[in-house]
């Protein structure tokens, strides 16, 4: 990663994959005080744990793959944006890679 006062710049398969769920990897992104980034990897048949419940607003684009949520198959090419108050519980069938930024509330 590559950091000056005015922006960071890395590969996001560089930074650190934790698993957080069976089948799900999660890579922590860049943060600031106003929004923070993460990338996950859904495996085959994997789902979240819970329900995800946003305090703040929450996007994210499908990179790969598919993701399954709230009853809707989201293909390569998808974006989402939920509304602070807004859950949701997504997961994959045949698997998929997803980007999202988090903003935090005001």
């Amino acid at each position: 990663m590559t950091t000056t006062p005015e922006a960071q710049f890395l590969h996001v398969d560089e930074v650190e994959a934790v698993e957080v769920a069976p089948g799900i990897v999660r890579r922590r992104l860049p943060a600031t005080d106003r929004a923070r980034g993460w990338l996950y990897d859904f495996a085959p048949g994997s789902q979240w744990p819970e329900v995800d419940v946003h305090d703040g607003e929450e996007r994210y684009y499908v990179v790969s793959g598919e993701i399954v949520d709230r009853g809707r198959r989201l293909p390569a090419g998808s974006y989402v944006v939920f509304a602070p108050g807004s859950s949701h519980r997504p997961g994959s069938e045949s698997g998929g890679r997803m980007i999202g930024i988090s903003l935090r509330p005001e």
